[in-house]
């Protein structure tokens, strides 16, 4: 019978490294959603500033889910170097554009993890992965009415403040 304790890990190298890069995806999305924030708050948008900021958090929390689960499976677990965030933004919004396309960036990534998983038959980590499939629904349905109110509403005059005094009213009940 083989030495369980001898046994490092029940995840596969392949699936503990696509792992680990999406722990390295999830810290700079917290990265450039404060970035972001910062951005906004300077610009007098607050109702932007404090939803970039929750954004951040909110990334930062699924970067740890992540860390935590490949370390609770055995695997190793790394830290995430984050480099290359922008402090500066061209508009109000390029800035929900940006988010926009960093959320259909991150739902293409965890399909990718998805197919690895079932390719790898490692249905646990794919189990795992389905409650961040479903989160990027509502993240990409948010950021997309968002866009929504400056094609109604018009960043002309006034509009940038309007704007940021309604999208703190879109919310995704997911039914």
């Amino acid at each position: 019978m083989k030495d369980l304790l001898k046994l490092k890990t029940s995840i596969s190298e392949d699936i503990e490294n696509i792992l680990n890069a999406q722990v390295k995806i999830e810290g700079h999305a917290s990265a450039l959603y404060l970035a972001m924030s910062a951005w906004c708050d300077d610009q007098g948008l607050d109702n932007a500033a404090a939803f970039f900021a929750k954004q951040s958090n909110e990334e930062r929390e699924h970067m740890l889910k992540i860390f935590n689960y490949i370390s609770a499976r055995g695997g190793r677990s790394i830290s995430p170097e984050i480099t290359n965030v922008p402090v500066d933004f061209e508009s109000f919004r390029g800035v929900f554009e940006q988010t926009l396309e960093q959320e259909m960036f991150v739902t293409e990534q965890f399909n990718k993890i998805a197919d690895k998983c079932f390719q790898a038959k490692d249905f646990v980590t794919f189990n795992f992965i389905q409650w961040f499939l479903e989160e990027q629904v509502e993240e990409e349905y948010v950021a997309r009415r968002i866009l929504e109110l400056f094609d109604v509403i018009g960043e002309e005059g006034t509009g940038r403040w309007e704007i940021d005094r309604h999208l703190v009213k879109v919310t995704f009940d997911g039914e």
